[in-house]
């Protein structure tokens, strides 16, 4: 039985063949199946700011504890706040992986690491200079901040490592956890803050996608175009989700706990809102 449902699973998984296909306008996501350097599903979604309908909204905290927010997989985030689409955000804790004991489940009390704030409202002020942000202003203008973002920024969401600045790779340190091969997602900005790519990377599915360093990543950030880049939270957490008339599609194959396509419950998220594609 247990053999029964994990191939089930298996065969939930998107193709892993390329693809390319507008969502809705300002947004084209296209599906990457890679051989090298190893077996990879690459998802890359292009956001034009500048389209009408576009507007961004992150997960918000408690109102009353700004420090706390309540654990949602990504496809709840979506359903609870009618969004188009949605990826998984900011490092959080606390945080354990393997059952009985994994920790958060939908609900469960958590908290960020970095920067969040939604709808002009603070709700987790940086405490270290370690995690940078992405900000997203009134104007819906996109940029990569150290630390903090500027006053009047409407959105913000907090990642670790700066990938890029300046079209250049950023020197990262010596952290083991980023010469591993990991499910990984990542957001990155061209010059003018008016392009957004949120980029997912699949991981720890042999023979399906392997997952990849952060240098990797970054590389295939670079492919875009991109003028700067942050990394999000990855591993089990790394998920993408879209939401057409009223449906719900995992577009990536998450795996939590070691089983493909499930999803896992998380702190926060980066959403966007969208006007239907025109028939």
């Amino acid at each position: 039985m247990p053999l029964l449902i994990y191939g089930t699973l298996l065969l939930k998984r998107p193709l892993p063949t390329d693809k390319q296909q507008q969502l809705f306008p300002g947004i084209v996501y296209q599906r990457d199946a890679r051989k090298s350097p190893r077996t990879l599903m690459v998802h890359i979604v292009t956001i034009d700011l500048t389209a009408p309908g576009i507007k961004l909204l992150v997960t918000p905290g408690n109102t009353i504890n700004k420090n706390e927010f309540a654990a949602r997989t990504t496809s709840e985030f979506v359903r609870e706040f009618n969004l188009q689409l949605a990826i998984n955000g900011s490092f959080f804790y606390p945080f354990r992986e393997y059952p009985p004991d994994s920790y958060p489940k939908p609900g469960d009390p958590v908290r960020v690491e970095g920067q969040v704030i939604s709808d002009g409202k603070s709700y987790a002020p940086p405490k270290s200079k370690n995690y940078s942000v992405l900000c997203i202003s009134k104007l819906l203008q996109a940029q990569i901040y150290q630390n903090r973002c500027p006053l009047g920024t409407s959105e913000g969401i907090a990642g670790r490592e700066i990938l890029l600045k300046e079209g250049k790779p950023a020197v990262l340190g010596d952290n083991t956890d980023e010469k591993l091969l990991y499910p990984r997602t990542a957001v990155a900005i061209d010059k003018s803050g008016k392009t957004l790519w949120l980029i997912i990377v699949d991981g720890r599915q042999r023979f399906y996608s392997e997952g990849v360093t952060l240098a990797e990543l970054t590389t295939i950030i670079q492919e875009l175009g991109a003028d700067s880049a942050l990394n999000l939270d990855g591993g089990g957490s790394t998920t993408l989700v879209v939401a057409n008339n009223n449906k719900l599609r995992v577009l990536n194959s998450p795996i939590q706990t070691r089983m493909p396509t499930r999803q896992r419950a998380i702190a926060n998220h980066l959403g966007i809102y969208a006007f239907p594609v025109d028939k």
